[in-house]
């Protein structure tokens, strides 16, 4: 079933509706409303100059017929523009009741939008420029199972985001906070006498309007920050820079070479691809920082558009840290995650999967500490450093057999899997190192496979089954024995862990009572 629907009369009439700030229409539609312009302002200036020179005077231009039709039509179609950010705004309305978020729009076709609290995957708080010109934000909700569609309230006042963020998020953990008093239309709330609001009664609880401070913001402890000097770095030390050093060394050369027949014009498209993926990277890392609130693991980063980015861990799908060979020099690492709702397409669902663009050791263990907060050993640290860098049976490692040489000449001894009380760890990678986790009760399938070379060597893979995003879990090259026991066994384990915890309400046991 799916977190979103777009059914009709889904909405609650007891808990009043909200408009959205009177400029959405403008932050959302500005560049269109400057494309018409210049198109339009072109041909005024030209007319304007045309009827100057027309008129025979040397000293200026004077009206025409055809002139003041020319400002007419402007003024027609600047008026039509601010009619239809008028009704774009006025028939956009949502409203968030105990269970679920609901947003109308549309004004010919209209759609209502309703996602299920308790189905929220992370909710993040996007602020393009133009919205932090006027103080807006966005909420961006994702749901589970509602694929690459996300749910968007745009724009509210980023103190009115943060508030529904908080309140939302709070009860998607399992949390039960106390409701603002209902608000009468004149904006007070209902005196129960000696300056008291009524109380409200169990199980009639509604989401405080925007506007109002509602759930406060839950405290938080930073675990990861980026420095401006080690994210130059990272960026300048990346592979899309060197292979960018290499295409203009080799289109320099090729110029040279033809004598001007080959230019760097020819190497545009490939400019065009490289430069969004650097600036991608670099925005991404660019004031980043980590921090563990009650709500999940807040992460906030951005240059000219700044996001705000919760991630609740008990939504956390599956775990990669990986490390390459340029990065082990300076101990840097990147963690990204799967988590159900961001999808694995596009280059924005894999920037908001990343949970650090670049770490040292420490900051990787605070990270993982959040989203696997049992690890199944009483040596995490020592388990983590084996999978990112170490080789053999180190920390209870299974390696690939001998006969996995033929096939990974320098990988076999690395590549590998352990298993803990929690979760499977699976290593990989001899460039750049990989270790993949993930935990016992997010594993939604697992596949025994073997090709014909896998088979004639006497090895098989494991290929885990979790939501879509960065990450294909999977285990390579393992012997015949030791694949066919590990999928018979983790069947097993996350059967049994899938029955016993329940992390979406990851905080629900700590509230109880």
């Amino acid at each position: 079933m799916s977190g979103e629907s777009t059914l009709p009369g889904a909405a609650d009439n007891t808990v009043p509706w909200q408009r959205v700030h009177p400029v959405s229409p403008l932050v959302r539609g500005w560049i269109a409303v400057l494309a018409i312009l210049y198109f339009f302002g072109q041909n005024w200036i030209e007319n304007i100059f045309n009827a100057g020179d027309q008129s025979g005077d040397d000293g200026g231009w004077s009206f025409t017929p055809g002139l003041v039709w020319v400002i007419v039509g402007g003024i027609a179609i600047l008026l039509l523009i601010m009619g239809a950010f008028f009704l774009s705004w006025y028939f956009t309305k949502y409203q968030v009741t105990e269970r679920h978020v609901n947003v109308n729009s549309g004004v010919v076709f209209r759609q209502q939008r309703q996602a299920r609290i308790d189905r929220v995957q992370a909710i993040d708080i996007v602020q393009p420029l133009l919205a932090r010109i006027f103080g807006l934000a966005e909420l961006k909700f994702e749901v589970a199972d509602a694929g690459s569609t996300a749910m968007r309230l745009a724009f509210i006042k980023i103190d009115d985001a943060k508030a529904l963020r908080n309140d939302i998020l709070a009860r998607a953990a399992g949390l039960k906070q106390d409701r603002a008093p209902a608000v009468d239309a004149a904006g007070s709330g209902h005196d129960g006498g000696a300056g008291r609001p009524d109380p409200v009664p169990a199980g009639t609880e509604t989401a405080a309007p925007a506007g109002h401070p509602g759930t406060p913001e839950a405290p938080e402890r930073v675990v990861a920050v980026v420095p401006p000097k080690r994210l130059i770095a990272a960026t300048l030390l990346s592979p899309w820079v060197g292979f960018t050093v290499l295409a203009v060394v080799g289109g320099i050369i090729a110029t040279i070479a033809s004598h001007g027949e080959f230019t760097l014009l020819y190497m545009i498209p490939f400019f065009i691809g490289v430069v969004p993926a650097l600036w991608g990277q670099f925005n991404q890392g660019y004031n980043f920082r980590a921090a563990m609130g009650a709500d999940g693991l807040r992460l906030s980063y951005g240059l000219l558009d700044t996001r705000h980015q919760t991630v609740p861990p008990g939504r956390v799908q599956a775990v990669m840290v990986t490390q390459g060979f340029i990065w082990r020099r300076f101990g840097w690492h990147k963690v990204v995650v799967n988590v159900a709702g961001y999808g694995g397409q596009g280059e924005d669902a894999t920037l908001r999967s990343t949970l650090l663009p670049v770490g040292t050791r420490q900051d990787v263990l605070n990270v993982l500490g959040i989203v696997l907060p049992d690890p199944g050993t009483v040596r995490p640290a020592e388990l983590v450093d084996a999978g990112i860098a170490g080789t053999g049976s180190t920390e209870g490692f299974t390696t690939s057999p001998r006969s996995a040489r033929w096939l990974s000449p320098f990988a076999y001894r690395r590549q590998g899997f352990a298993v803990t009380d929690t979760a499977l760890f699976s290593r990989a990678g001899v460039l750049i190192h990989s270790l993949v986790i993930v935990a016992h009760e997010r594993i939604q399938g697992i596949l025994l496979t073997q090709g014909p070379l896998n088979r004639r060597l006497g090895l098989t893979g494991i290929q885990l089954c979790t939501t879509d995003g960065p990450i294909s879990p999977r285990v390579k090259q393992m012997g015949l024995d030791a694949g066919r026991e590990l999928f018979m066994t983790q069947a097993d384990r996350a059967a049994t862990a899938r029955r016993l915890n329940d992390r979406d309400h990851w905080l629900e046991g700590e509230h109880r009572g």
